[in-house]
């Protein structure tokens, strides 16, 4: 079962694909819009492109595990999401992600300046490794 997770951000939103076996992270890729109708739309093509079977959305938490500023505009992007791709959406903890993406593109070389271009799609890759784990022990 293909599982695809999303970053959702302001300007770009972070895809990454799970391999056919739901298992490992295999095919990312950033969305540039700042529209969240046009980044569902495409999300929702990349859906039926890669046969995805679920979608997850990083969602925005706060650091005592309460719903962020932000989560209202998450849950009415999921809304979006649903209504675009057919799919019921999963709304996953993605506190920390960022933060992540960018020391592991820091660690391997990359400068600040660079990881604009992919530090949303390793996010997406890190809620996606995250959702695999969970379900592999559920």
């Amino acid at each position: 079962m293909r599982v695809m997770a999303v970053d959702f951000g302001d300007a770009r939103t972070g895809i990454a694909v799970s391999d056919a076996t739901g298992t490992l992270t295999g095919h990312t890729q950033v969305i540039a819009s700042r529209s969240p109708e046009r980044a569902a739309a495409e999300i929702a093509a990349l859906v039926r492109a890669h046969g995805v079977e679920e979608l997850v959305l990083g969602f925005p938490r706060n650091m005592d595990g309460t719903e962020g500023p932000r989560a209202a505009r998450y849950r009415a992007f999921a809304g979006l999401l649903e209504e675009a791709a057919g799919l019921p959406v999963v709304l996953w903890d993605e506190r920390r992600t960022t933060v992540e993406a960018h020391q592991i593109l820091h660690a391997s070389g990359k400068r600040m300046k660079q990881h604009k271009k992919s530090v949303d799609a390793v996010a997406a890759s890190l809620i996606l490794e995250g959702y695999l784990a969970f379900r592999s022990r559920a």
